[in-house]
């Protein structure tokens, strides 16, 4: 099993180019299944995440082209070409789901376009429960039948899903992007009130508006969608990943560094760099179009920071954060409000002398002068990607175990880092 080595103490300085956003790319890669016509996906990723949605879709029957173009630095931007027009295959097995909790974004599709599905309960980070009963809640108002039996979502529909009014009892990314993708082929006019807002449910939205539905309130909680007979084959870009984004803006504070970002869209990272200029880093967007990243002073300042839903902080931004505060000047209090089980990095960065205390939802972190390389272990994606960076600021070597999670959503990191001069490689146990 490979491990990642990291000798801290580096200044970051130089280019990172951001990749396509994994949270985007995976509800526009089930979107294909809404048609007979060819997708056309580009600026995609290269991750497991991908490849594993990937693997599903053509157990399904969908066929796959990959065009791999190289993109600038360390980046590759891929294109993604696939084709429903044989779907074979209803089911959704355990042995695909169980790796990604977003497989179960081919319900909505496969019983919206042929009247039925299985699918398998999913997986994913252990990060807390995170229900599929916003799904079906909002499936069986539409009119479909939902019968849940040995770790499997068997649904079925007569005819046509129906448009209905839903309003979602809680913020859920995952229900919105399955509801409105059923919606567009459904009969008659569907309301989603009190639907998330995270700019990937947009991308995936102006996506589907470009295959032929018709969706309005793109960007608010409420979405109409009136339903359309038929969707088609398109050509559509990936939105920037805006986590990644910020993963490397807080690489640059944390070391001291002054990095530059390209193709990243500040427009859907306002509360991710109010945050960080709050916390002492300058955000400076520069005649190329990049966005340049350094700390305005010699220390970093304590912020205190609630994650929320879209527009607020983002719950995947939380343990990067975290990791900057814990040498920050100062102390600071997360309060985690979207995952009930999302502080299991806050262990493994105690092992590098953080001082963080725990009080249920609640993090306090109290800054320290340095932090100490140590031997880590990743628990899910986003507290892997935390380790890395307070890795590239401690004193001395981390070595970072079960590195598979940080394959799921961050490309290419070794040779991203190691560009900016981290002295960071992958190495085998």
């Amino acid at each position: 099993m490979d491990r990642i080595k990291i000798t801290g103490g580096v200044k970051l300085k130089g280019l990172i180019p951001i990749s396509g956003s994994k949270n985007a790319s995976l509800p526009l890669m089930a979107a294909c299944l809404l048609t007979e016509g060819t997708l056309k996906l580009s600026n995609m990723p290269h991750l497991m995440d991908i490849t594993t949605m990937a693997n599903l879709l053509i157990k399904h029957g969908a066929k796959m082209e990959l065009d791999a173009t190289s993109g600038s630095g360390a980046s590759s931007g891929n294109i993604i070409s696939l084709t429903a027009d044989n779907i074979n295959n209803l089911e959704a097995a355990y042995e695909i789901v169980r790796k990604m909790r977003a497989s179960v974004l081919v319900l909505g599709p496969l019983l919206a376009r042929f009247g039925k599905a299985r699918v398998s309960l999913p997986g994913g980070c252990a990060i807390g429960t995170r229900p599929v009963d916003l799904h079906l809640k909002a499936l069986e108002q539409m009119g479909a039948k939902i019968i849940l039996e040995e770790g499997y979502v068997n649904a079925s529909v007569k005819g046509k899903l129906k448009g209905a009014n839903i309003h979602f009892d809680k913020v859920s990314v995952g229900a919105t992007e399955n509801i409105l993708m059923a919606a567009t082929l459904a009969e008659g006019t569907t309301t989603l009130t009190n639907a998330a807002r995270e700019p990937e449910i947009t991308d995936l939205a102006n996506c589907l508006v470009k295959m032929g539905a018709k969706i309005s309130g793109i960007g608010s909680d409420k979405l109409v969608i009136e339903g359309v007979k038929q969707l088609f084959g398109t050509e559509y870009s990936v939105m920037c990943d805006r986590i990644e984004a910020g993963s490397y803006m807080v690489a640059a504070a944390i070391t001291d560094g002054e990095i530059e970002l390209s193709g990243v869209d500040m427009s859907v990272m306002t509360a991710t760099a109010n945050k960080l200029e709050e916390a002492g880093v300058e955000i400076k967007e520069l005649e190329n179009g990049n966005i340049r990243v350094k700390r305005k002073g010699k220390t970093i300042k304590s912020v205190d920071v609630t994650t929320q839903p879209y527009p607020g902080f983002a719950t995947d931004m939380q343990a990067q954060l975290m990791a900057l505060m814990c040498i920050a000047d100062g102390t600071s209090k997360i309060n985690e409000t979207i995952f009930e089980n999302r502080f299991m990095h806050v262990s493994e960065l105690s092992r590098m002398a953080a001082n963080i205390s725990i009080d249920g939802h609640i993090a306090t972190v109290k800054g320290v002068k340095k932090l100490n390389g140590a031997e880590l272990m990743a628990t899910d994606l986003r507290a892997s990607i935390s380790l890395v960076i307070a890795g590239l600021a401690a004193e001395g070597e981390s070595i970072i175990n079960r590195v598979y999670h940080i394959d799921r959503g961050y490309e290419r990191l070794e040779e991203k880092l190691s560009c900016v001069g981290a002295k960071i490689e992958r190495v085998s146990e």
